[in-house]
């Protein structure tokens, strides 16, 4: 005898009941909160440490370390490409309604 929660098929009881689409899992949200925690508890010590590559290795080696390490704190914006149709430009049609 099938269980009640056991999948069988056809049985769309238990559809979309998992996590939202686009939604961030349990970790991730850890772990985003641990780095922002981390950085902002350290903020004086993270510009002595930036410092001090910048003096070891120069200012780009202390740019790579501040940005390598911020893109996990604020997340990366999508670059999106708008296109027409077929991958061509984008048409824009302006025209002025006559008064009635």
């Amino acid at each position: 005898m099938a269980k009640a929660n056991q999948f069988t098929k056809g049985n769309t009881a238990s559809r979309g009941k998992g996590r939202p689409k686009g939604s961030k899992d349990k970790s991730t949200m850890k772990a985003r909160e641990m780095i922002a925690s981390f950085i902002d508890g350290n903020a004086g010590r993270l510009n002595d440490w930036l410092e001090e590559v910048y003096r070891q290795d120069g200012p780009r080696a202390a740019f790579n370390c501040f940005s390598d390490l911020i893109e996990y704190h604020v997340p990366k914006l999508a670059r999106n490409e708008v296109t027409g149709p077929d991958e061509g430009p984008v048409e824009l049609v302006i025209s002025w309604q006559e008064k009635k």
